[in-house]
């Protein structure tokens, strides 16, 4: 485990990743503050914050104007799509904006609900977020049959076998995340994806939790869409969906009768948040900027953010490791998720965890007190804490590391959780 570890300080400079982040300089009650959010929203970087700034001061208009800053509004958006194609690997014009990725899913799901009926089907999992369950369960009221996908409850994970005998012909569309955001699980996106093709229907992925902590490959997956919301990998609050290109032309959309019928545009309704837009390709550029730290000889931005996701990955599952195993040796504490190192590939370092004798929103305002910023709740991952039986009395204490987290920050937490727990 130090092996790891000293392998990827020495890869991932950890001392210029934190001076990214002015945010992280901040103290409660005279301790550092140890950001443990990241599933609920990471920090951004300086650039992306000076993004944002600069666009409002210089280039704040409408698109589309026959003007100088409407000129540079439509410019800056698309580069913003290209910087957005060059994360997840497909072409600009299959990148579509939106407030987040519910109202995102939301649009998907009434467009493609217009074309369901009685006898179709839907395939969702009870391991998900509730943004990827209810835009899809609003499709009863049309007589589309719902069916949910088991889970093994000893680790977290999804049943598989259930995956494939849930997906049948009837089936229309699969929707699931590609890692759970209050257990950690990785999903086995591409064979989900590969079930649902076999059998004709589309594949949806929730890769909002998976986005700050592995790199993303839409063409290699085929799946049919994908949404991420940049504001877990250290962007401002947007949401953005790839859909292939031939299903944003043919799905109808609900839209403004003055709004382009053209891809993407036709999905994005209204005035966008533009100086947020402006932040997405800095937060972009700062993961290429990383990568190229890491690998100088990534020619492209995409191979620079490639690079800097083989860092951020291994940086994090020393940190991972570091956690797990002193959070199994305190007294009274389940760890929801997987737990074997052998299996650490197959999930994020989003870690879940109840202690006996403390509810988790106790746990949350004790260490929070002390400058660690951890979740309580059920991080709307309702079916799962109904599942797992943890709704009732507060769900579970969620831990999330990210890149610019340190392994002295995971031993003052686990030493202040024995102090609290003691």
């Amino acid at each position: 485990m130090l092996t790891i570890q000293n392998e990827t300080t020495a890869a991932l400079d950890l001392g210029w990743v934190r001076s990214q982040f002015p945010s992280l300089v901040q103290t409660v009650n005279g301790h550092p503050a140890t950001f443990l959010d990241g599933p609920g929203g990471t920090q951004v970087p300086e650039r992306v914050i000076d993004a944002i700034s600069d666009y409002l001061k210089r280039d704040n208009a409408n698109t589309c104007g026959a003007y100088a800053t409407s000129r540079h509004t439509d410019a800056m958006i698309a580069g913003t799509r290209s910087a957005m194609a060059d994360f997840l690997g497909c072409d600009p014009d299959e990148i579509v904006f939106g407030p987040n990725m519910t109202s995102l899913t939301f649009a998907i799901s009434r467009s493609i609900g217009r074309e369901l009926g009685p006898g179709d089907e839907i395939v969702l999992t009870h391991l998900d977020h509730d943004a990827n369950v209810s835009p899809w369960r609003a499709l009863e009221e049309r007589g589309v049959t719902i069916r949910m996908v088991e889970i093994h409850e000893d680790d977290c994970t999804l049943d598989m076998d259930d995956v494939a005998r849930k997906i049948t012909e009837r089936t229309k569309l699969v929707a699931v995340g590609y890692a759970s955001n209050a257990v950690g699980t990785i999903n086995d996106v591409a064979e989900i994806v590969r079930l649902a093709h076999e059998r004709g229907a589309m594949a949806y992925i929730d890769a909002v939790h998976y986005a700050p902590h592995g790199p993303i490959d839409v063409r290699a997956l085929d799946c049919d869409f994908l949404v991420c919301s940049t504001y877990k990998f250290f962007g401002p609050h947007m949401g953005v969906l790839h859909g292939k290109r031939e299903h944003l032309k043919r799905l109808d959309p609900f839209k403004v009768r003055a709004n382009t019928n053209t891809i993407p545009n036709r999905w994005e309704w209204g005035t966008l948040n533009h100086e947020c837009i402006a932040g997405i390709t800095a937060c972009v550029d700062y993961l290429a900027d990383l990568g190229r730290q890491v690998k100088a000889s990534a020619s492209t931005r995409r191979a620079a953010v490639l690079a800097a996701y083989d860092a951020i990955g291994k940086h994090e599952r020393g940190l991972m490791e570091s956690l797990i195993c002193g959070l199994l040796a305190i007294p009274g504490l389940k760890l929801y998720g997987i737990s074997d190192p052998k299996r650490f590939d197959r999930r994020c370092p989003t870690i879940a965890v109840r202690i006996k004798g403390h509810t988790p929103l106790e746990l949350a305002s004790q260490l929070g007190e002390r400058g660690f910023f951890t979740w309580d709740g059920n991080y709307y991952a309702l079916n799962l804490t109904e599942r797992l039986d943890v709704e009732k009395d507060g769900g579970f204490l969620r831990i999330g590391l990210a890149h610019y987290n340190t392994a002295e920050e995971v031993e003052r937490l686990l030493a202040a959780l024995r102090d609290i727990t003691g």
